[in-house]
């Protein structure tokens, strides 16, 4: 994850020893700590220090026998500030670390969000998977039960201002009548309704015409308002368009390189996304639209 450094700052890391003062400047210098076991019963830390607002490196590895800590990872990450959404989530540890994806579906979004989860520690210290009590140690799925807060961000490595699609006050309202219309279909096709399920689909059907039509004369990017599509490789990443609600200009403590925090408003889903200034083309504002390609990173806040 080291291609998203610039994201928060770190564009000019150029070798592996300004990287390796870097992560020991995080572990004897962190904001927040948590201490876990893995799936071999090994205590590990994960270290966060914050080299600005919201953002900063997080630092993971292993404790030896006579208590000396041995990185193995790092990455990147940007807290954000609002509250996306409330849902059942379920986690799957990736293969090749002690890292885990937050899935969850959301009807605004229209998609399964798969997220990297940046308080990993904190779920294997509640779970205790590897811990020795249970007879998987290797477990890759759990599903804390019922709704729980979660905070999405995402790094982008560059991305571009676009102008406001025009609103009425009246398209406004027209909008959110269909929005709301439209999630109380999914929610009763979620439950077998098919008289639902078919409203859905002639829906889908008549949006697809309408688009159509309209891109014989129209730009793409004047009919969509906001999108979050699912980009590359990679389940946690995305080509996301949004409504730029607030941003602000921050500088990275360590290097003094500056970067872009905007929250945007994407299909009705608050999401805060972190850009390195030199990245970004044009000059964000309140109104204007944020278009780019980024990781995206979440918070989960357990019921403990």
């Amino acid at each position: 994850m080291h291609t998203y450094l610039e994201s928060v700052g770190f564009q000019r890391i150029g070798s592996n020893r300004e990287m390796e003062r870097i992560t020991r400047d995080t572990v004897l210098h962190f904001d927040h700590k948590t201490l876990f076991r893995n799936g071999h019963g090994r205590i590990c830390g994960e270290f966060s220090k914050e080299y600005g607002r919201d953002m900063g490196i997080t630092v993971v590895g292993e404790f030896d026998d006579a208590g000396n800590f041995h990185p193995e990872y790092s990455f990147p990450y940007f807290s954000g500030a609002t509250i996306s959404m409330h849902q059942e989530v379920d986690f799957e540890k990736r293969a090749e670390s002690e890292s885990y994806e937050g899935c969850c579906e959301d009807p605004r979004l229209g998609a399964t969000v798969i997220f990297y989860l940046i308080n990993a520690g904190q779920y294997r210290r509640i779970t205790d998977i590897g811990a020795g009590e249970t007879q998987d140690p290797d477990a890759a799925l759990f599903t804390q039960t019922g709704e729980l807060p979660v905070k999405l961000s995402a790094l982008a490595k560059n991305g571009t201002i676009l102008l406001p699609v025009y609103k009425t006050e009246e398209d406004q309202r027209e909008y959110q009548k269909q929005q709301n219309n439209h999630l109380k279909l999914i929610s009763a096709a979620r439950n077998g309704d098919e008289a639902a399920i078919e409203s859905l689909t002639a829906e889908d059907m008549n949006d697809y015409q309408v688009i159509t039509k309209r891109l014989e004369d129209e730009d793409v990017l004047s009919i969509v308002d906001t999108s979050f599509l699912p980009y590359g490789m990679e389940c946690d990443q995305y080509s996301v368009i949004g409504n730029i609600v607030s941003c602000e200009r921050v500088k990275n403590l360590y290097t003094g390189e500056n970067v872009w925090q905007m929250q945007l408003e994407v299909c009705d889903v608050y999401l805060d996304v972190c850009v390195n200034a030199k990245r970004l083309r044009g000059v964000p504002r309140k109104g204007m639209r944020f278009r780019g390609d980024v990781w995206l990173q979440g918070i989960v806040y357990f019921n403990e």
